[in-house]
Parts: structure tokens; sequence; C-alpha cells
């Protein structure tokens, strides 16, 4: 419990959940209802990982731009293999992890063997998936989910606990034990935190570069097929509103975006924040539109906390430096 824990980047979001958790519930006790507490873990289930899948490119020092896109990808695939070929959810299911693995691998190879920023990559690969997605589609939802899909999409194990927490928690675990206890996940930070330093060293940045956006793309694919079982359709719009969520819940976090540094725990109470922020202006009758715009407040914020970490400590090796 000492320094190391008070200064660890997700005690500062482990705060602020807290004290919105006290302070909205004292305010209105609607709030800690079990009803609410299911709504609100299964946005915080789906939004994780749609957060996961931009931290782990924000751990190698690029960006994702095309999250959504995959993530709206898989979940029309998913809805249309059961709709439209009669294929069983397990097997639609995989086959969409498939899809969003395989365009997580593509983005990968395109910015490993190009040169390319990523911002410019996945702003093209957004726009392909996005019409891809369009074409499949016409435009119009699918709407025959099975009742299981629709049943681990909303129900519960043990109330209020809905199965969706399952997958949410398990791919915490797993990223955490990923990027730091396994030689995989030091070396995608250490890309991060200085790409030359790390091939200096002997890893292959381009293997990592793709690993990490394949990675990306079975994240985002996963947060796709959840939605589809939460909403009940294969909506196309599914990922359109993800990318400004999947950048503020790792900054918040902790996250720096010039990479080498992200928290799972700190991303994961990023999104509880985002989630109770929303939830709170629904029980308070407030706009929900003024969501982007507390979003964009907070990514500023949390930014800011950020600079002035590194500014402190590069006085800290300053000073001690003769």
């Amino acid at each position: 419990m000492n320094q190391k824990f008070w200064q660890s980047e997700w005690f500062g979001p482990l705060l602020v959940t807290v004290a919105a958790i006290v302070i909205v519930s004292l305010s209105n006790p609607a709030f800690l209802s079990p009803f609410n507490i299911q709504i609100l873990l299964l946005a915080i289930s789906v939004n994780a990982m749609i957060a996961f899948s931009q931290m782990i490119i924000i751990a190698i020092g690029q960006m994702n731009l095309s999250v959504g896109a995959i993530g709206g990808l898989a979940a029309i695939s998913f809805g249309g293999m059961m709709e439209v070929w009669g294929i069983p959810w397990p097997i639609a299911a995989v086959l969409a992890l498939g899809i969003g693995f395989l365009a997580g691998v593509a983005n990968g190879v395109l910015c490993a063997f190009t040169g390319i920023s990523a911002f410019v990559i996945t702003l093209a690969t957004l726009s392909v998936f996005k019409g891809i997605n369009l074409g499949i589609t016409e435009a119009q939802p699918f709407y025959k989910i099975p009742d299981p899909v629709k049943s681990l999409g909303n129900d519960t194990f043990l109330h209020p606990l809905p199965w969706l927490v399952i997958p949410a928690v398990l791919a915490a675990v797993l990223l955490w034990n990923l990027l730091f206890r396994m030689p995989l996940g030091r070396a995608i930070l250490a890309v991060g935190g200085n790409e030359h330093a790390a091939e200096l060293s002997g890893i292959s940045v381009s293997r990592i570069v793709i690993v990490s956006h394949a990675v990306s793309g079975l994240l985002a694919a996963l947060a796709g097929i959840m939605l589809v079982g939460r909403l009940q359709i294969g909506q196309p719009t599914i990922g359109d509103d993800w990318l400004i969520l999947s950048f503020a819940a790792p900054v918040i976090g902790g996250a720096i975006l010039t990479g080498g540094r992200v928290s799972v725990a700190g991303t994961f109470l990023g999104v509880a924040i985002v989630a109770i922020i929303t939830q709170v202006l629904v029980l308070f009758s407030i706009d929900p539109f003024l969501v982007q715009v507390v979003l964009g407040g907070l990514i500023l914020w949390a930014v800011g906390v950020n600079r002035f970490r590194e500014v402190r400590a590069h006085r800290k090796s300053a000073a001690v430096t003769p």
C-alpha cells in the first residue's frame, strides 16, 4: 500500500469512480438498484472490449481508427450468417471473430510493411470495412437473432451480474497477463516505448505491429458480437460511435498516446467512469448528447495529468543527474 499504490496509473480513476458512485447514489438512490446495476454492467462489459481493442494499439504507439468498422463488420457478419445461411450461433460467432482477426492482420501488415502511418492506414481501412458492411446489408438490419444469443446478451447468471461480464473480465485478465507477464507483452510495450531501441535489442517490430493489430481486431469483433446479443439485432450502424470512447477510456486510465505505457485496470475503470456519466445523464434527465462534451473534457484532463507526470519525472531525473 505504499507509495507505488498511490502513484499507480489506475489510482486516480479508481478514486473518481468511487467518488462518483457515492455522490450519485446519495443524490439518487435508484442508481444502486439491481436493475440499474445490471444496465451499468452491460454497458461496461461491451465498452471494455472496445477500449481494450484500442489500448493494445496505443501500447505500440499507434492508433486504430477502424476499431468501430471492424466491430461493425463482425457484428453484421455474425447476424447475417445466422439469418441468411442458418449457421448455428456458436459457429457464426467463431467465424465472425475470425473476420475481425483477419481485418486486424490486414491493418498490421499494411502498417508494418508500407511504412505509412497507422492513422492513415486505419482511416482508409475504416472506409473499406464500412463499405463492405453496407454492401452486405444494404443498410438493412438482420432481425432473426436466435434466442440463446439474446439471452446471453441481456440475462444474468447471478442477479444483477449479466453473462456479458464474463468475457469482459476474462479479456481483462488475459490482456494483463499478456502485457505484464509474457515476453510478447513486454515486447509490445518495448516497441511502444522506443521502436528503434526495441529493434536493436532483437525484437521484430513488424511482427509485434501485426500481432497487436490482430489482437485489436479480435477484441473489436468480440465487442460487435456482444452488442448484437445486447441489442438483439444485427444493426449496420454498430461501431459508428466507438471511436471517441475507444481513446477516452485508455487515456483516462493512464495510457500514454506515444506508446509504451498502458493500464488494463485503469482502462477498465475509465470505461466505468464513462458508463457512470452516461447513466447519470439518463437518471437526471439531462441531454445525452452532452456525453460527447464530457468525454472530450475527460480526454483533455487525462492527457494533462499524463503530461504533468512526465514533466515531474523528467525534473526529478534531471535533479539526480550530476
